[in-house]
Order: C-alpha cells, then sequence, then structure tokens
C-alpha cells in the first residue's frame, strides 16, 4: 500500500501543493481518501501575515467527484495556526488548501466547478436531473447559488452599443439597459433612466464609436455629453415602432372617412313590427334567444305537455317555465336588468360619438371633456 499511496497522491491531488495522501477506503457505496495537509506555514487571511505556529488541528470531510459510481469523500486533516501579527483582529485561523478547499465549503474547487459548468449548461431543473446521471445530487436551487457566486465574465468595451430602458416596475420604476449590438449580449444595467447617469457611464468608455439608442430625450442629452466622438443612431424597432403609431393615429383621425355611408332603407308601407317598442331590437342575440324560447314554451304547452314535462325536455326549472308561460309575448321578459333605463350619461352620448367618429379613442380623455361640460360621475 505504501508503494501505490504515490501513485494516488500524484492521480488525486496532481494540481493541488501541500496535500498528502495517507489512506483510501472503498466500501460499496463510497471512497474515503485520508489526506492531511503538508505546508509549514499559512497566511492569515485577516492580516496577510504568514505564520508557522499551529493551534490545532481537526478533520474536514469535502465531498469530491465521484468515481467508478461512488461517493468519494475527503477525510482531510487541516491545522489551525495562531496569528504572530500582533494587531490583527484574528488570534487563530484555519488554513485553506488553495484549489481544494475554500472557508466553509463541503465540496472540493474541482466538484464545485463541475457543478457550475452542468448548472451554466442546463440552468436549475435540467441541470438537477443531470448531476443524478453521475451521482453528484444537488437541488436546482444550489445550482443556481453556484452560477450566481461566478464572478462576471470580463468582456471588452464595446465598439456599438445599444441603449434602451427597462421597466423594474411598470408604469413605475424604470432603468437603462446597455447591450453590445455587435455581439448581442448585455453590457450593463443603470439604475434609472436619467441622462447624467448615461453620460457618466459612457465616459468611462471613449471607446464607443456608435451610440444606437431610443428617441427618448434624455437618451440624447446623455449620449452627447458622455460621448460627443461617438455617432447616434435610432434603432431599427424604434423606428418602425414609431410609425406604426403614427399611421394607428392618421388611421384612427379619418376613421369616418373610410366608413361607407349608411343605405338609407326604403320606405315600406308595412305595419311596423310588434317588438318595435322592444328595449332590444331585432338581430340581438339575447333578445332572439329569449324569443326562441317563448315561442318553444308555448309551442309544448300548445300540443298538451304539462309545464313538468316540458321543463323536463328543455333542461330548465320550472319557475322559468312559469315565468314565460304567464308571459303574452316575448317582449314581456324583457324587464329588471334587461330593460334599458335612463343614466346620468345619456346627455352626452350624442358628443362621445361625434368624438369617436373623429378618431377620439382614449377613455380617460374623453370623460375629462363631458367633465368640463358638467357630468358629475367617474
Amino acid at each position: 500500500m505504501n508503494e501505490v499511496l504515490p501513485e494516488l497522491d500524484e492521480l488525486l491531488f496532481s494540481s493541488v501543493e501541500g496535500v498528502l495522501v495517507e489512506s483510501v477506503e472503498a466500501t460499496d457505496a463510497v471512497v474515503r481518501v485520508g489526506a492531511r495537509t503538508t505546508a509549514g506555514r499559512a497566511a492569515c487571511p485577516g492580516c496577510g501575515c504568514r505564520s508557522g505556529r499551529i493551534h490545532g488541528s481537526y478533520l474536514r470531510f469535502p465531498r469530491d467527484l465521484p468515481t467508478a459510481g461512488k461517493f468519494v469523500v475527503v477525510s482531510l486533516r487541516v491545522r489551525r495556526f495562531v496569528c504572530e501579527e500582533e494587531s490583527c483582529e484574528r488570534r487563530t485561523f484555519a488554513e485553506q488548501v488553495p484549489g481544494l478547499t475554500r472557508r466553509f465549503g463541503r465540496r472540493t474547487e474541482r466538484l464545485r466547478s463541475t457543478l457550475a459548468s452542468v448548472g451554466l449548461a442546463l440552468a436549475g431543473r435540467a441541470g438537477a436531473r443531470m448531476t443524478d446521471a453521475f451521482k453528484v445530487s444537488v437541488s436546482r436551487n444550489t445550482l443556481l447559488r453556484l452560477i450566481a457566486s461566478l464572478p462576471d465574465p470580463a468582456s471588452a468595451a464595446p465598439r456599438v452599443v445599444g441603449v434602451d430602458e427597462y421597466a423594474q416596475r411598470k408604469s413605475r420604476v424604470y432603468g437603462t439597459v446597455l447591450v453590445g449590438v455587435e455581439t448581442r449580449r448585455p453590457v450593463d444595467l443603470l439604475p434609472d433612466r436619467e441622462a447624467d447617469t448615461l453620460a457618466a457611464w459612457l465616459a468611462e468608455r471613449p471607446a464607443i464609436e456608435i451610440v444606437c439608442r431610443d428617441r427618448a430625450s434624455f437618451f440624447a442629452e446623455g449620449a452627447t455629453r458622455g460621448a460627443p466622438q461617438a455617432f447616434q443612431v435610432a434603432d431599427r424597432w424604434h423606428l418602425w415602432h414609431n410609425l406604426g403609431e403614427a399611421a394607428e393615429k392618421c388611421v384612427c383621425r379619418h376613421r369616418s372617412c373610410l366608413r361607407p355611408a349608411p343605405e338609407q332603407p326604403e320606405e315600406s308601407q308595412e305595419e311596423p313590427e310588434p317588438t318595435a317598442s322592444s328595449p332590444w331590437p331585432t338581430g340581438h342575440r339575447f333578445a332572439e334567444r329569449t324569443r326562441t324560447k317563448h315561442a318553444t314554451i308555448h309551442a309544448l304547452l300548445a300540443a298538451g305537455h304539462s309545464k313538468r314535462s316540458v321543463a323536463r325536455q328543455l333542461g330548465m326549472t320550472l319557475n322559468t317555465i312559469l315565468r314565460f308561460s304567464r308571459a303574452a309575448s316575448p317582449e314581456g321578459m324583457f324587464t329588471g336588468q334587461w330593460q334599458n333605463r335612463a343614466t346620468r350619461l345619456d346627455a352626452y352620448k350624442p358628443y362621445l360619438d361625434q368624438r369617436r367618429q373623429e378618431g377620439c379613442t382614449n377613455a380617460w380623455k374623453l370623460w375629462e371633456e363631458i367633465k368640463e361640460q358638467g357630468y358629475p360621475r367617474g
């Protein structure tokens, strides 16, 4: 075994210095690797002073990458040193093995980096399912925490930057998003959409040559002040969006011109229908449905069916059948909430119809206009 341990040391900790393998124990499900640190001195994390005075030692059990479908646990004996710097607030500190452990870490650095790579490739749920395949089961939240702890990747200063707003809380709080147009990746997020904030951000990056921005005035002012050397252009999406809004407003203003003139009905000498005084005109879906039910119920009653029999055949309650049977005509059913009642808005309906014909469809604006004319309600 003593001849094999140096080879295991080279195999397991080839990229780690200051660690010596002492034993390897394999069971049916777990492989335990006993190791210890061999560095003579360690640096204090508080003051950076290196100390060789040992205070004590203890065991750590970080999990490592699995092997042959088994868990690998490193039983690592680390030491606690006494800080020899009198001005340091720390009296003792535990040593960390670069490339193997970190403070409060329960996984080795290589297992941690592997899980972070899985999380970056597959995100939370899919990544958690993939970790089951190589016997290191973790939750999706663990993968997301590992991704969040990674440092931001270094990115070169963009040459062409896109500037637009984004909503932190719609209609309440807005910020500014900056995107590298050539890489199509977000570059930075600003907490607001003020010209001063954008100007300060652009002033720190003199390599920017083109600013592709929204047509808002504060973006124009910020780009002019922060990057006077840059050429400003309007992005294609906002040009098409503004063109669509302008076309829609133009069509709304001329809506009355697009509607054909209604044909004048020919005068007929026929007697008016009995339903002319009905609050619902002929063709109204509720009125036609009520008339159909009334005709069906009265036809069944005239054929000799009882009211209970009619209720069973039509799937209605007996009270509904009684109300329809008592009404001599369908118009007798148009009562209660179906009846057209006078409202305080009736005096303003001609004006509202006229404004709608002119293309005004903003309810708030129409309400303000009729409120000036004396409309008392909300």
